[in-house]
């Protein structure tokens, strides 16, 4: 079973909307789609399901191609980011609608939604209605409603995004176990870079209609194809910071340099951008190792135990994530510390030069 995008794009009032795009998605995988809003996610997404036809290119399932098809032909389901259940029906009602629809048998239906409803953690409510339950409970319910249809592609569009913090960590969990135990494909649309990582899977990277990097998901976050995937692919976003590669040094200005070790020795000489993740950056001290930074502060946000430095460095905005509870005067000089290992080098043009070592050790 898969689903197969070849050379899908579209145009909207002349102007691209989704650029030329090939896609292969296996049967039993989950697949993240990230990236920010207004990056194409939910285009991509209807047309996977057929919502939307291509302006060019052609959508296969399972080899046949499907483009012209109603999506009330396709094996599909989709829960949006607005969940929606009928409040006048009990929670089994709500799940075995579909299979009403489609014309199913009393038994037929009845063993479909009392398995997906365990499979779902929802057997014991099964007679309330949807507003009787918590927010986490009435996505499930959703969620059952799309699975017992017995889709083989479940696309789901930032699911989780209007749950409190404690619902989605639950259901974040509970995802991936959903979707193994279906062997579905499973398209999951999410604007953050920690979601993604906690998902697994593959992630496709989106920015402005172009997918810029398809792959496994730890593998695209260690290793971003680009510049925009990595920055995509990191929140707050990457930080950058140009440099330059002489012989067996890295030089970063006022007098700031790294040795051209590792991967970095083969690069020939020149001009490149150094990148680092927010949360590899640390308020420097008398014993650190690392490369010392001196930046003007801008701001802090305080999160708890973390600290959001919003720094200057030449003119470039920069973002830390620091430990602790930091309380520092706006417009001070702050030095910040950064250890070499944790940096990419990427091309003047964005084309990733060299990894970071710590990711090409993991």
């Amino acid at each position: 079973m898969t689903l197969e995008l070849r050379d899908v794009a579209t145009t909207v009032n002349g102007r691209p909307h989704i650029y030329t795009t090939n896609l292969t998605l296996q049967k039993g995988t989950m697949n993240v789609l990230l990236g920010p809003t207004s990056a194409g996610k939910t285009s991509l997404m209807r047309l996977m399901a057929g919502l939307d036809r291509p302006t060019t290119g052609r959508v296969f399932w399972n080899g046949e191609d499907v483009t012209d098809m109603r999506v009330q032909d396709r094996r599909v389901a989709m829960v949006y980011q607005q969940f929606i259940n009928y409040p006048a029906m009990s929670v089994y009602d709500n799940i075995a609608s579909p299979m009403k629809l489609m014309g199913k048998s009393k038994a037929e239906i009845d063993r479909a939604v009392r398995e997906t409803a365990d499979l779902m953690q929802l057997t014991p409510m099964l007679q309330r209605k949807p507003l009787e339950l918590s927010g986490g409970q009435q996505q499930r319910c959703a969620l059952a409603r799309a699975l017992v249809k017995g889709a083989g592609l479940v696309l789901l569009d930032e699911p989780l995004a209007n749950l409190d913090y404690k619902l989605r960590e639950e259901l974040r969990a509970e995802i991936p176990k959903i979707f193994e135990a279906s062997g579905a494909i499973f398209v999951y649309a999410t604007t953050e870079p920690e979601e993604a990582l906690l998902l697994g899977g593959q992630t496709a990277a989106l920015w402005e209609g172009r997918v810029t990097q398809f792959g496994p998901t730890a593998q695209v976050y260690r290793q971003p194809a680009d510049r925009i995937t990595a920055r995509v692919f990191s929140d707050p976003p990457m930080n950058f910071v140009r440099c330059q590669k002489q012989g067996h040094r890295l030089s970063f200005g006022s007098g700031v340099n790294a040795p051209a070790d590792g991967a970095f020795a083969a690069l020939p000489d020149g001009a490149y951008v150094a990148g680092f993740r927010p949360n590899h950056l640390e308020l420097a001290t008398h014993h650190d190792t690392g490369l010392h930074f001196v930046c003007q502060l801008t701001g802090t946000e305080i999160t708890g135990s973390e600290t959001f430095l919003h720094l200057r460095h030449d003119g470039a905005p920069w973002v830390g994530l620091v430990h602790g509870v930091h309380s520092l005067a706006r417009g001070a000089d702050v030095t910040v510390a950064l250890d070499p290992g944790h940096i990419y080098l990427f091309t003047e043009d964005g084309r990733l030069a060299a990894p970071a070592s710590y990711a090409q050790a993991a």
